[in-house]
């Protein structure tokens, strides 16, 4: 192993570690998915690692990546299926074997394997993927109670000094402000946090990520004709970030604009979009009426560097940022995440996780002259925490039980 892979290994992510760990030797597949290079392949090795101090054997440990050059174009399930029992029958017999299977997706029907070998050898299967369609209806049919989903996201910010301090400690400006200042302008993906590049190189770079993402993973798997409307529908959304918009409102807006699109369409491309995590849809929720409503949505980023390698970094998209971050923190910490409606009334962030419950505004600022993100709070009449997240520490403090804080130390408070 290199020793930059090992530096990985030893920056681990607990966070996901743990999580693994919780399923470890549960009858169930366990499936890690999330957009390209948000870190999967490196916390599949650090689990291999961890399972290793834990006694289990070597050749037990039997972890394949599937883009590899070594499989041929036409290696399928079957393949698959054959290579995996080769080196099952070479691992002892009397001890659980653990499969790490890294990309699956690129296995046509990897599906019909996975399960021969969950339901017929004593076997542990981890899957990684990045694209949803991982759990599309036929694979879950397929696979019935069978998964647990494990979404991977991006670094934290908490994450993202552990890294920064971790591979750069000589760093003459390491204060919290400074790495804040980084993560807002750069976003999380691992690899970039290993790394001392202008922001221009980290936009270009990210850049990459997302043309492979959108060129080769969305526009070639769905042989998308019109790779010019399929190209601006994708700005409309990275534009319109933290805006509530539908399908009808593109369509709205391409008619106005003369460029002839259909609304089936537009849905298709949204769809496209989930599946390969490059955006998350937020659902409104009726906090009066306690149910989801199907209408308005908003759309966020898997990471906000995807908008800034289309549009550079900007001052005045600041907000939608700071939703973006929010929001990401939210999902990360395993919360369900809403737009909450109170009658004619918005709250950024409606979150649930068992019997826990948040709400969140987000701004840049508190303006003097209006109430409405600690004012819209104080019409929610029960007990559970209520948060204002801003970048103005001047602010800071509480207001009739609602609390009032900085970004950086909301992201990195523990417990909420």
């Amino acid at each position: 192993m290199s020793q930059l892979l090992q530096e990985d290994i030893e920056l681990f992510r607990p966070i996901f570690i743990e999580n693994l760990k919780r399923f470890k030797d549960e009858q169930i597949i366990k499936i890690l998915c999330g957009v390209r290079r948000c870190g999967k392949s490196t916390i599949l090795e650090s689990y291999k690692n961890e399972l290793l101090s834990l006694g289990v054997k070597s050749c037990n440990v039997i972890q394949r990546l599937y883009t590899s050059l070594e499989f041929d174009s036409d290696f399928d399930y079957r393949k698959m299926y054959h290579e995996l029992m080769t080196l099952i029958e070479n691992a002892e017999k009397n001890q659980k074997i653990y499969l790490l299977l890294d990309e699956v997706q690129e296995v046509e029907n990897w599906e019909k394997c996975v399960n021969s070998l969950f339901e017929n050898q004593n076997v542990d299967i981890y899957v990684t993927g990045s694209n949803s369609k991982l759990l599309s209806s036929e694979i879950s049919t397929y696979l019935t109670g069978r998964f647990v989903q494990i979404p991977i996201f991006t670094l934290s910010f908490a994450e993202f000094i552990d890294f920064k301090n971790h591979y750069f400690p000589k760093n003459s400006d390491n204060s919290l402000d400074s790495y804040f200042d980084l993560y807002l302008k750069t976003g999380g993906f691992p690899f970039l946090a290993k790394t001392n590049h202008s922001q221009e190189e980290n936009y270009q770079i990210i850049e990459g990520i997302f043309s492979t993402v959108v060129t080769r993973d969305i526009s070639k798997r769905h042989n998308i004709s019109n790779l010019e409307m399929f190209n601006r529908v994708v700005r409309f959304i990275l534009e319109n970030l933290g805006k509530t918009f539908s399908a009808k409102t593109i369509f709205d807006f391409f008619k106005s604009q003369h460029r002839a699109i259909s609304i089936e369409t537009v849905y298709n491309y949204l769809a496209w979009l989930e599946e390969a995590f490059i955006i998350y849809r937020c659902n409104r929720y009726d906090i009066q009426g306690k149910n989801v409503l199907k209408t308005q949505e908003k759309y966020y980023l898997s990471d906000v560097g995807f908008k800034y390698s289309q549009f550079g970094y900007s001052p005045k998209a600041i907000a939608a940022v700071l939703e973006n971050l929010v929001y990401l923190e939210l999902r990360r910490r395993g919360f369900l995440v809403y737009i909450g409606k109170l009658a004619d009334k918005e709250i950024d962030y409606v979150a649930t996780k068992q019997d826990q419950k948040i709400y969140v505004q987000v701004c840049r600022t508190l303006p003097e002259d209006s109430d409405r993100e600690v004012g819209n709070l104080k019409l929610i009449k029960d007990n559970y925490p209520k948060y204002v997240v801003t970048m103005d520490s001047s602010v800071c403090g509480t207001d009739e039980g609602i609390k009032i804080i900085h970004i950086k130390d909301f992201l990195l408070e523990k417990n909420w």
